[in-house]
C-alpha cells in the first residue's frame, strides 16, 4: 500500500486534509504538510482572524473546516471572511487597539 502525501507530526489538529495547526510553547504554528506557513501569538486574535479568513478566500479551506477545527462560530468566521474581502489593505482588517492614545515627538 502506498502512502499518500501530505504527511503531518503527530501532535497536530487537523483543519482538513491539506491543513494542520499546532500550538508549541505560546506561539500558534500552521502548516501545510510539514511546512510550515504562518505563525501567531497565542493571543494574538486578529491574526487568528486574519490568517484563517486567508484561508478561506484563497480556497484552501472551508468556512466550517475552521468553526470544526478552532471551535468558533459559522457567524464569526462568515464576518471576519467578509471583512477582510472588503479591505483594499490587509492592515485595515486588524482592529484599532486604542484610537485615544496620542504619541508625541520630541
Amino acid at each position: 500500500m502506498q502512502t499518500q502525501l501530505p504527511f503531518f507530526p503527530e501532535d497536530i489538529t487537523l483543519i482538513n486534509s491539506y491543513l494542520g495547526v499546532q500550538k508549541k510553547e505560546d506561539i500558534v504554528y500552521y502548516f501545510n504538510g510539514m511546512m510550515p506557513i504562518y505563525q501567531h501569538h497565542k493571543d494574538d486574535y486578529d491574526g487568528f482572524r486574519l490568517y484563517t479568513s486567508q484561508l478561506v478566500i484563497n480556497g484552501n479551506c472551508k468556512q466550517m473546516d475552521i468553526v470544526r477545527c478552532f471551535g468558533v462560530s459559522k457567524e464569526s468566521v462568515k464576518r471576519w471572511v467578509k471583512r477582510c474581502k472588503n479591505q483594499k489593505h490587509l492592515r485595515n482588517f486588524v482592529q484599532k487597539k486604542n484610537n485615544n492614545q496620542s504619541c508625541t515627538h520630541r
